[in-house]
């Protein structure tokens, strides 16, 4: 029996948790911001380029760490959707129904698009998703037989997004790996017959830290995305905006969780610091003559990322401007230029 945790893991993971609803909400209001300023087109197009690329990154790997590699590719598919879905805190149901047909359900309410932000996404952006994604995954295992039917998209106005991995017997085209059977509905979820991850290699705070990760890792894929996408300017300005949009709405949330308050300059040094230590990024603090300099050593979110462009900073400046609105008015946020817009970052607070 793993002890109770105590009351700073509990602080801890609290932190953890808050980052993760602001990076969550950062990703959901970047398609949306596209959406608005460049139309369904573009944001489908967006959508499908991350989740491609998210799935490229991390199916196989995450495969082999739930423990899945052994099962047959259908199987293995809805598995994989039910369990790492679940560590991020998304719910999904799954529906065994032989070895060549699995199913998987997002049943309302849908994570991706929280609240009301289910109301400005288009159709075309969510199977956008699931061309991404889904549809790769028998490509991914060296199978081409495997592809997913969709019965039920929830931005349409049904009750969840469902379908089912389904493995022919024969290879399929590009247009037959996603296809579309709205007459037909999922089995009924059993939570007794799906499977489960093992507690010994999954505990607590693993388990907080990955759902935190889970969030962040949109952010780590979309924003060099949006940059070859749409280019450093334009996509600038689209990383820039949500940051503020989503700083100004979630300061709250994110300070409580925190334990920091409104203020000044002085109180919002304070709040970042404290942001930087819950996402795992060293930080130096100076002060002189009533501004602070934050020295910020590492952005370990983007350390890996190789096509890695300045222009990815704004989702930084985004949300620190928008999070110091939320702190106080007249709270100056200004990054100071760097090579590459690598780290050490310095942000002045004034």
């Amino acid at each position: 029996m793993s002890a109770a945790p105590d009351s700073a893991q509990e602080a801890q993971w609290k932190r953890w948790r808050a980052i993760a609803d602001l990076y969550h909400a950062y990703f959901t209001g970047l398609i949306l911001t596209v959406v608005t300023r460049r139309g369904t087109a573009d944001a489908a197009e967006f959508v499908f380029r991350v989740f491609r690329r998210q799935q490229q990154e991390r199916f196989l790997p995450g495969l082999e760490k739930l423990g899945l590699s052994h099962l047959p590719p259908a199987v293995a598919a809805a598995q994989y959707h039910y369990l790492s879905n679940w560590i991020g805190g998304v719910h999904v149901e799954y529906m065994y129904e032989s070895d060549t047909k699995a199913w998987i359900r997002y049943p309302p309410p849908r994570w991706i698009w929280k609240g009301t932000a289910i109301c400005g996404v288009p159709g075309e952006v969510s199977r956008a998703m699931l061309r991404g994604w889904h549809a790769n995954n028998g490509v991914a295992l060296g199978d081409i037989r495997l592809g997913f039917v969709c019965t039920k998209q929830s931005v349409d106005g049904q009750d969840g997004l469902e379908g089912y991995y389904h493995q022919y017997d024969h290879p399929l085209e590009l247009d037959q790996r996603l296809v579309f059977a709205r007459h037909l509905e999922a089995p009924t979820f059993d939570a007794k017959t799906a499977p489960a991850l093992p507690v010994a290699s999954w505990p607590k705070p693993r388990l907080e830290k990955a759902y935190r990760n889970y969030a962040m890792e949109y952010v780590r894929t979309a924003a060099p995305v949006m940059v070859q996408l749409f280019g450093p300017e334009d996509a600038g300005y689209l990383l820039h905006l949500t940051g503020k949009l989503i700083g100004m709405q979630y300061f709250d949330e994110v300070s409580a969780a925190l334990a920091m308050s409104r203020g000044g300059a002085s109180e919002f040094a304070s709040f970042l610091n404290a942001l930087f230590a819950a996402q795992d990024d060293a930080v130096e603090i100076t002060q002189s003559e009533g501004a602070f300099e934050l020295r910020q050593q590492s952005w370990k979110l983007m350390d890996d990322v190789t096509d890695y462009h300045r222009a990815c900073a704004k989702v930084l400046e985004g949300l620190f401007e928008g999070l110091a609105a939320g702190c106080g008015r007249h709270i100056a946020v200004h990054l100071r230029p760097t090579a590459g817009g690598r780290p050490p970052l310095v942000w002045s607070i004034g």
